[in-house]
């Protein structure tokens, strides 16, 4: 069931992406009086699952219907819309353009002043830029919208009474187990949150609270976010060690582990909170060679466990899960929580600057891309899906469609030709030199920017499938 709402949350999500970032080209087109044949949500290759034809936008101008197959008319607006079987995307079919339709026996007519190729590059250049703009107009309103219907709840920093957790790196640095990070070259944290190592990673100096005394510790500038954020992380919210619920027939039942119940160690490593133990099942999958077993996983997953109830300590062997769990859920603690509620006019400038912080922290990951670990973390459909929750909330839906909405218009803003980038780009040079590509020029373009997309759309999904296996 959790995986049937993740998929249907994914579908919801990026079906109403695409609708939107399409609907941006075709917003800027009718404004401009260029003819949209087509508006498709998914691929519509070969066939279709749903079209229609109608001429709602002639009506609304109060003009006469215009035939489907009528094509003669400078004044034509009727428009197809309809959903494909594909579902990689979407796209509007603009007369006059080297798309992904790749319509070349129209582009051997003579130019008509509604298509496309005959307008003023300016205008050219807001049609393609149109779907991006909108994606980021959305997220920006999704935010303020989510902040004033539900507000924003967190824990503050100095109310993070356990203090934090640090990983070898960081208490090198001088970190120390149980300090409270403040803020780093003066970026207060109000709260804590994987964001704020962002923050860290080039930060020349972070400021901790250390037993109710501020203590400024010396930082490089140039982390390594992806390293900062692999378990066990640079620094993380700490959790005492304390058994709250367990899974029936888990291995945490069966060795006797009850609610209320501490792992002191495990394998003859020392437990001081949930974090440690979290970091050593992560280091026992991660010490799995790739090529290893079903007997090699099985012997790494016995484990000894040395646990206490009260003042009653227990030994016991145990065999953990396939996914290197026990089956029991941590006692969350127990902070006291801040709320703050937004107005809805207060929500505009807030949603803003939240949704300008979520887009310069996603240009600042994007250089990772083209390392070794970047690379790898790049995931595709399952990755996607793996971000939402197993059951459905509606301000999760709203939160992560308005971060994957940045997303979206980020990685259609790079200069890639069969992308809206690379189109502007064209656009961009004709600008300033005044001279316009070739058809032949973007025909070539169109295609090699396809075939691009296509590899880097494979490359995603492979990690995600090698991940799935294991093999990653």
């Amino acid at each position: 069931m959790e995986v049937l709402i993740k998929i249907v949350q994914v579908v919801v999500s990026l079906g109403l992406l695409i609708i939107l970032h399409e609907g941006g080209h075709f917003l800027f087109a009718k404004l401009f009086k260029t003819r949209v044949e087509k508006f498709y949500l998914f691929f519509d290759y070969k066939f279709h699952l749903f079209s229609t034809y109608d001429n709602w936008f002639r009506k609304l101008l109060k003009k006469p219907s215009v035939p489907k197959k009528e094509n003669g008319d400078p004044e034509y607006v009727g428009t197809e819309y309809g959903i494909g079987w594909i579902p990689l995307g979407g796209y509007v079919k603009i007369a006059g353009m080297i798309d992904e339709s790749m319509d070349l026996e129209q582009m051997k007519q003579d130019p008509q002043p509604w298509e496309f190729r005959t307008k003023p590059a300016w205008q050219r250049l807001l049609i393609m830029l149109g779907g991006i703009m909108m994606n980021f107009i959305a997220a920006f309103f999704i935010y303020s919208m989510v902040l004033f219907a539900w507000g924003k709840e967190y824990v503050k920093s100095e109310d993070m009474t356990y203090g934090m957790k640090f990983n070898s790196t960081a208490k090198s640095l001088g970190f120390q187990d149980g300090d409270i990070i403040k803020s780093a070259d003066d970026v207060e944290f109000e709260s804590w949150s994987a964001a704020n190592l962002r923050t860290l990673s080039s930060a020349k100096h972070a400021t901790v609270v250390r037993n109710g005394k501020e203590v400024e510790i010396s930082l490089s500038g140039d982390m390594n976010l992806l390293e900062m954020l692999e378990e066990p992380r640079f620094a993380d919210v700490r959790m005492p060690m304390e058994v709250d619920s367990i899974m029936p027939g888990s291995p945490a039942e069966k060795i006797g582990l009850t609610k209320g119940c501490k792992i002191d160690s495990l394998n003859g490593k020392s437990i001081a909170d949930f974090n440690d133990l979290h970091a050593e099942l992560v280091s026992l999958e991660s010490g799995l060679k790739e090529d290893a077993l079903a007997m090699d996983s099985l012997k790494a997953r016995q484990v000894h466990v040395v646990f206490s109830d009260g003042d009653s300590v227990r030994n016991a062997d145990a065999t953990l899960t396939s996914d290197f769990t026990f089956g029991f859920m941590n006692k969350t603690p127990d902070y006291k929580t801040t709320k703050k509620e937004y107005g809805f006019f207060e929500s505009f400038p807030a949603g803003l600057s939240y949704g300008w912080n979520q887009l310069k922290g996603y240009v600042s990951d994007l250089k990772y891309v083209f390392t070794k670990k970047g690379a790898k973390s790049v995931g595709g459909f399952i990755t996607i899906g793996n971000i939402f929750p197993g059951v459905w909330d509606w301000q999760s839906f709203w939160m992560l469609t308005a971060l994957l909405s940045i997303m979206l218009g980020v990685v259609n803003v790079l200069p890639i030709p069969a992308l809206d980038g690379g189109h502007a780009l064209f656009c961009i040079y004709e600008i300033i030199t005044r001279r316009k590509p070739s058809d032949k020029f973007l025909e070539r373009a169109q295609v090699v920017g396809f075939f691009l997309l296509i590899g880097l759309l494979i490359f995603a999904n492979l990690n995600d499938i090698l991940r799935l296996f294991g093999l990653m």
